[in-house]
């Protein structure tokens, strides 16, 4: 009896929210997406497809012309599909990859050139020729001074450089650039030993996308000729989605004042150009009395509009983002043809639909999540009534309207702040405070201000007359600048958090999104696993000790909240990677510096307090021969054996031995120390990018003379 009757509350329920249904669509792909990549091998993804069939035919056939049992079937079989993207797409850009570490001087046609002026380098993906050993794309950085002048796509260099693997994430919860090279098709990464010559020159051909990279090359290089340092790349970032020339200190200040959205092309900026394009339509046609009353002006002002968004996501590049903004955007646009609303939750959907299926890989990177959780809460913020009435427009004076639209900005700012909390802390490792404050005054000056005065001094530049526009763009690129240096400037601007478990970031997502993709109480619902997943991540202490996958570095993190590290002269990247995973903002110290540590150049030991008891660890930090008597006995002291070389058998630590061996395996690693709990960053993982049938076989070097004498040392 009350089966039956929670039945038909369910179905009562259901047919009151029938409209949203089909927003559900896109999440059921997303949900089979998202178990494809994490779930860890072929026979886990049958399994789920499998039972996901099934549970969709038993839903559908169990129904009885009930809405529930349709609505679980479709979202059942949408799980299926989506599972069945994820895989096919993996293996139709599966390529080889490389297998270690290699030095060789290759020829090779230049696919694409990444100009990055703040570092003075530049980024090439080559395609070597007659190269069996490599994989048929690679991408290698040089400095600027070592490449040869007019090197452009479709130009043949020599090169000698070190190439290696795409590396795994560095720590459990990393940036995973293995994944993102797998899907790009790119199969080593590396850097290079010297200077490029240039064999043959960029063809004068090359095709219409050939033609535009090389605009694409002129107009960056024009913008930064114009405007000098960040102001010139952040220009460049609006018109080309060219950030290479945005230094290192101003690019970090746009991150931690939760401006960095404004250096990505993305909605903000093909829908102010598209609206732009709109604007000036409409007047423009609207100045002769026989189209104002005869001709469709919306529409004609919604195809120019079309025809901008297209143009500017391809001069920008075509990247994935802007590509799928230019999607929804011209949903948009579609909608106002056919006198729809102009953004609903559908439009959405479907923006994220046709995303899904055509590049599924785009679920589990950042920007596709922050940019439809960012869209989707301010859509469904604006439907909710309450909201609705305090937004419409009314009879009232100035100061009022301006009071109560600030509050709109602002209202809406704090939400979408706090919307994208959770995405950002799980894949950044920080939160932002003041980020919905920031973006009242830089979006409506980057969309008002410093878009258009950029066009119009273009625009006035070819016909010399941009100088003084330029000027204003300048300063008001410097007050944008000023504004993300000051609030990342601020007390407590950035909270610097430790990896956020999967299972966490799980439950704050589908929590969201019940309560924006509903509209009657039962949204309410959705506030349960919001808090329960907050509360999780929010208790989830951060790992004591962090160890890299090569074994080289190590880090301890003191219950004071300060980091020392192994090794002191670690790089920017693996100290900020370390500190990241530990959830330290501050900078890190030297392990010798710890009270209870004791280091010389090779090896170091220390006694770590946690959880009622003293751990002892023991690292190596140099590949120089240690006495084996004395090395014996410290393993036996220690709990904890970490090293980059291959430890000998008769180092036997009392509960832990991550060598070089045990780390091929598992990949950098995190430990608990308090419930003597690791995560490790491999596992069972048989993703195609972490397997070793898809590197390409390589051959044995030479061992000179010196390599067997170290291989001897390092192994004792």
């Amino acid at each position: 009896m009350h089966a039956r009757r929670l039945a038909g509350h369910i179905e009562l329920w259901l047919e009151a929210e029938r409209d949203q249904l089909p927003l559900w669509l896109p999440v059921g792909i997303a949900i089979g997406i998202a178990a494809w990549f994490g779930l860890p091998d072929a026979r886990a993804w049958r399994a789920f497809m499998v039972a996901g069939g099934i549970g969709a035919v038993l839903a559908f056939f169990s129904a009885r012309g009930g809405r529930a049992g349709r609505a679980l079937s479709w979202l059942l079989f949408a799980a299926v599909l989506g599972c069945g993207l994820a895989w096919a797409r993996s293996e139709r850009v599966a390529a080889p990859v490389l297998g270690r570490p290699v030095v060789v001087t290759m020829t090779a046609k230049v696919n694409a050139v990444a100009k990055l002026p703040a570092k003075e380098k530049i980024r090439l993906l080559l395609a070597p020729e007659a190269q069996p050993t490599l994989p048929p794309q690679v991408r290698v950085s040089l400095d600027e001074k070592e490449v040869p002048s007019g090197i452009a796509p479709g130009a043949r260099i020599a090169v000698r450089a070190r190439l290696v693997p795409p590396p795994p994430p560095l720590l459990p919860g990393s940036y995973d650039f293995a994944r993102v090279a797998w899907f790009q098709k790119i199969g080593a990464t590396g850097k290079s030993l010297g200077p490029a010559k240039l064999v043959t020159p960029a063809p004068g051909g090359g095709g219409f996308m050939a033609w535009l990279g090389a605009q694409r090359a002129r107009l960056t290089a024009h913008i930064q000729s114009r405007l000098a340092g960040s102001q010139g790349g952040v220009a460049a970032a609006f018109v080309t989605g060219d950030v290479g020339a945005i230094n290192e200190a101003d690019t970090e200040a746009f991150r931690q004042s939760g401006l960095a959205h404004l250096l990505s092309i993305s909605g903000l900026h093909v829908t102010a150009v598209i609206v732009a394009t709109m604007l000036l339509t409409l007047r423009l046609l609207a100045l002769s009395q026989r189209l104002a009353l005869h001709a469709p002006l919306l529409l004609i002002a919604a195809g120019a509009g079309a025809l901008a968004g297209i143009g500017y996501t391809l001069l920008s590049g075509a990247e994935v983002p802007t590509v799928r903004s230019c999607v929804a955007a011209l949903l948009v646009l579609a909608g106002i043809a056919l006198g729809r609303e102009a953004m609903t939750l559908r439009l959405v959907a479907t923006g994220a639909l046709i995303v899904l299926l055509l590049w599924p890989e785009a679920l589990v990177g950042p920007s596709f999540q922050l940019s439809f959780a960012a869209v989707t809460a301010i859509i469904a913020f604006h439907e909710h009534p309450r909201m609705r009435t305090w937004a419409s427009k009314r009879e009232e004076g100035w100061p009022r309207r301006l009071l109560r639209e600030l509050g709109v900005l602002l209202a809406t700012g704090l939400l979408v702040e706090f919307s994208l909390m959770p995405i950002a802390a799980y894949h950044f490792h920080r939160a932002g405070l003041y980020g919905a404050f920031a973006n009242i005054i830089a979006i409506p000056l980057t969309t008002f201000v410093i878009m258009p005065l950029e066009a119009l001094a273009l625009l006035l530049d070819s016909v010399g007359l941009g100088g003084p526009i330029w000027w204003l763009t300048g300063k008001a690129l410097a007050l944008l600048i000023g504004l993300a240096r000051h609030v990342s400037a601020l007390p407590g601007a950035v909270a610097a958090l430790p990896s956020m478990p999967l299972g966490a970031f799980l439950l704050m997502v589908a929590g969201g999104l019940w309560i924006a993709l509903w509209r009657t109480r039962m949204r309410r619902i959705g506030m349960i696993p919001l808090a329960l997943g907050a509360a999780w991540a929010l208790v989830t202490p951060p790992p004591d000790v962090l160890i890299t996958g090569d074994g080289k570095h190590l880090a301890v993190r003191t219950s004071d909240g300060a980091l020392h590290l192994l090794r002191p002269r670690a790089g920017d990247y693996v100290r900020d990677q370390l500190g990241e995973g530990s959830g330290v903002k501050a900078e890190a110290l030297d392990l010798d510096v710890l009270p209870a540590a004791r280091c010389t150049r090779d090896v170091c030991l220390a006694a770590i307090s946690r959880g009622g008891r003293a751990w002892h660890l023991l690292a190596t930090r140099s590949p120089y021969m240690l006495d084996l008597d004395q090395f014996k006995t410290a393993c036996a002291w220690a709990d904890i054996a970490v090293s980059d070389r291959r430890l000998p058998r008769t180092c036997a630590p009392r509960w832990l031995k991550l060598d070089r061996t045990m780390l091929a395996q598992t990949g950098g690693v995190t430990i608990d120390l308090t419930r003597a709990k690791l995560r490790t960053v491999r596992g069972d993982d048989r993703h195609p990018w972490n397997l070793r049938s898809s590197q390409l076989p390589m051959p044995e070097p030479r061992r000179t003379q010196s390599d067997r004498i170290k291989r001897t040392t390092i192994s004792r």
